[in-house]
């Protein structure tokens, strides 16, 4: 026998349909934005028409085309891809039942590289948070062009301005869920995070949370609008349009626009994105990020921070020991670096994006005994994630806590480690969702650890207590989540070579 429905919720714009799961309650698909078709794709979120009636699940999500990953299932992570349809901007809530009030608010934002993800993704089910009093807010946003790409005459940083606007929707409806929009606190994982990093140092999200949790992120990921327009200008020359706004409406959200975004994301295609510094900030991960330099980001977030941006915001940021072996190890890249021409090859690879690339690995240990690939994946693990995390740390002007994942997976002959995305399923005891011969976390993870990091979430969600003293730029306390235990950091060798 099925669980009764619950009553729809009146929210400002209508009636919003429950279901029913044991003692929690699952409100799918509302709307915090209008679709953003026609006149509306590539301007700021609109206010939603108001509906008749009850609201249904739309199931939409952005247009986008995800890669699969050799011998891993990557879908907990990411999703099954594109569920086409003009509705998808979207949120989810889950909540606990009955009639309690105020209760503490966890707003999640995916990851995906700014190109793919869902908040549909299993790894990410809400479901945990709310068991333990928590409600529970996931949210969708534009992506790739649509989002991320400073077309002239369109609006910047239009994915941002989408999550700023899911942020203003909780602020004025969650109470009606039982949630309290005066103790919100938002999470994200990769370029979720990366985009929360970015909304604790803009002027347009200021008030709108509380706490933040940036895991596998800083802030250290966005471009100037001037050499962003370097992408717009290769993308409108594979579509065969103008690099302008007239030009872009002209080509549908579809397959033609995933094939240019695909083409120019290939690490071989020749796109020169790096800063008058020499370096390219995203080192080749994603070609569509945020830009800096607009009224939602004015300044590069570092130097926000500097300034005394977001020091209300009480911030939990960290990164997973091994992030870069995602990437490297399942594609077979490292292993093929650690050849005869591998030392030539890793600075091929790494002077794309850091002037000083041979300085780098040999700082990695590359000639002192460590193999090239092996130099490669440990520096761009500090350089892309570890360190400019730890640097935003330093920078936030507010209480700052750091952590670190160290758990090692199993998988790939236990080369895969404490990979970028490994601390997901432990974060949302979610362990299910990607156990197994293809799972991330192989065929046993430790439902111990789950349950203690899950806890530390929940407990800093609601009043921002956590077990370890304060990161500072000269006590340098990071907490070790698998061992559980503080140690004082010591700089990494990337800090020679960012800002």
């Amino acid at each position: 026998m099925s669980d009764p429905a619950p009553a729809p919720i009146q929210t400002r714009a209508g009636l919003v349909a429950g279901h029913a799961h044991g003692a929690l309650t699952f409100y799918r698909d509302i709307p915090y934005a209008a679709p953003p078709v026609g006149a509306l794709r590539f301007a700021p979120p609109a206010p939603v028409a108001p509906w008749s009636g009850v609201r249904t699940a739309s199931g939409a999500n952005a247009p986008q085309r995800t890669r699969t990953v050799p011998q891993l299932d990557a879908a907990p992570l990411i999703g099954h891809g594109w569920a086409k349809g003009d509705d998808y901007l979207t949120l989810d809530v889950w909540c606990p039942a009955g009639d309690a009030t105020a209760r503490p608010v966890m707003v999640f934002i995916h990851g995906g590289g700014f190109v793919v993800g869902s908040k549909n993704a299993s790894v990410q089910d809400g479901a945990s948070f709310a068991r333990d009093g928590i409600v529970y807010v996931a949210i969708q946003y534009r992506m790739g062009v649509d989002g991320f790409l400073p077309i002239p005459g369109v609006p910047t940083n239009l994915g941002l301005r989408d999550m700023i606007a899911a942020l203003g929707w909780v602020r004025d409806e969650i109470a009606a869920f039982g949630g309290d929009p005066a103790n919100v606190t938002v999470f994200g994982e990769s370029a979720g995070a990366m985009a929360i990093a970015d909304l604790i140092a803009s002027p347009l999200a200021r008030g709108l949370f509380q706490r933040a949790i940036v895991q596998s992120g800083h802030g250290g990921m966005t471009r100037s609008v001037p050499v962003a327009q370097r992408l717009v200008k290769a993308m409108a020359k594979r579509l065969g349009i103008t690099p302008d706004r007239a030009g872009f409406d002209s080509v549908a959200p579809g397959e033609p626009l995933l094939d240019a975004v695909e083409q120019v994301s290939l690490p071989t295609t020749r796109l020169d994105l790096r800063e008058a510094d020499g370096r390219e900030p995203v080192f080749g991960i994603s070609r569509f990020v945020p830009v800096h330099g607009d009224d939602v980001l004015p300044l590069a977030p570092l130097d926000a921070l500097k300034q005394g941006a977001g020091a209300e915001v009480d911030l939990l940021i960290g990164s997973n020991a091994e992030e870069m072996n995602l990437y490297l190890v399942p594609s077979g890249v490292r292993d093929k670096l650690n050849t005869a021409v591998g030392k030539l090859l890793a600075w091929v690879v790494l002077r794309k994006s850091q002037p000083r690339a041979w300085s780098v690995l040999k700082a990695y240990g590359m000639g002192s005994g460590k193999r090239a690939g092996q130099a490669l994946t440990d520096a761009m693990a500090d350089l892309v994630f570890r360190w400019p995390a730890r640097r935003y740390a330093e920078e936030h002007r507010g209480r700052t806590h750091m952590y670190e994942f160290e758990w090692r997976s199993p998988r790939f002959d236990g080369q895969l480690g404490a990979s970028h995305g490994m601390e997901l399923p432990f974060v949302f005891d979610s362990l299910a969702t990607c156990t197994g011969n293809e799972g991330l976390c192989g065929t046993a993870p430790p439902q111990e650890l789950a349950t203690r990091v899950h806890a530390i979430w929940v407990q800093f969600a609601r009043d921002g207590s956590l077990p370890w003293a304060p990161f500072d730029r000269d006590t340098r306390t990071v907490y070790r989540l698998a061992a559980g235990e503080a140690v004082t950091e010591p700089p990494m060798p990337a800090a020679a070579f960012l800002p």
